[in-house]
């Protein structure tokens, strides 16, 4: 089992990467960079558990799809797209799971978390549409301001957005966790 500072690492070595690439050589540099780092992390954490879990792998395929296309056409808009093509996949699958009465957040999150399924539900919910929101935003980020702060914005924005929403989320989590099954055999 690898530990969660282990996993941390590797999911944030590529993001961090592409930020100083940029800052030190240019955009399609920071690309490259990001897309090899990305596809060096999966191999580092599949030889470590055996596995990869759903969302990084979807968001490390995401990664190189658009980063290649970019690069192959020497056009960044294409990378600029790729957290607004990731958010709308994100939130498609969760609203999908919501219509389907299945908080789906539950198979990222359940073996952290025991929520009752209508909480789940709601969190789905959600985060379904945070992500929408992020995606609106990264929309107007990138086609209304220049590449650097569209690259701080993908950053630090979505990043410190997200653990924003998260923590905004704390009541509503306490208030639906299941209920603590209680020892009768006392």
């Amino acid at each position: 089992m690898v530990s969660s500072k282990v996993k941390t690492a590797l999911d944030f070595l590529p993001l961090v990467v592409f930020f100083v690439v940029f800052k030190w050589v240019g955009m399609p540099e920071a690309i490259a960079a990001m897309v090899v780092v990305t596809v060096a992390a999966m191999l580092v954490l599949f030889t470590l558990e055996r596995k990869i879990a759903p969302v990084p792998l979807i968001t490390s395929v995401l990664v190189v799809a658009f980063g290649g296309l970019s690069l192959w056409f020497n056009n960044d808009t294409i990378y600029k797209m790729k957290p607004t093509a990731i958010n709308l996949l994100f939130a498609l699958v969760l609203f999908v799971g919501c219509i389907r009465k299945k908080g789906l957040l539950s198979y990222v999150m359940g073996s952290s978390l025991q929520l009752t399924d209508r909480g789940w539900w709601l969190l789905s919910r959600r985060f379904g549409f945070f992500f929408t929101a992020m995606a609106v935003v990264n929309e107007i980020v990138w086609r209304t301001m220049p590449t650097e702060w569209w690259v701080d914005f993908k950053v630090f924005g979505l990043l410190g957005c997200t653990l924003i929403f998260t923590m905004l989320q704390v009541n509503f989590i306490q208030k639906h966790l299941k209920p603590e099954e209680t020892n009768t055999n006392a």
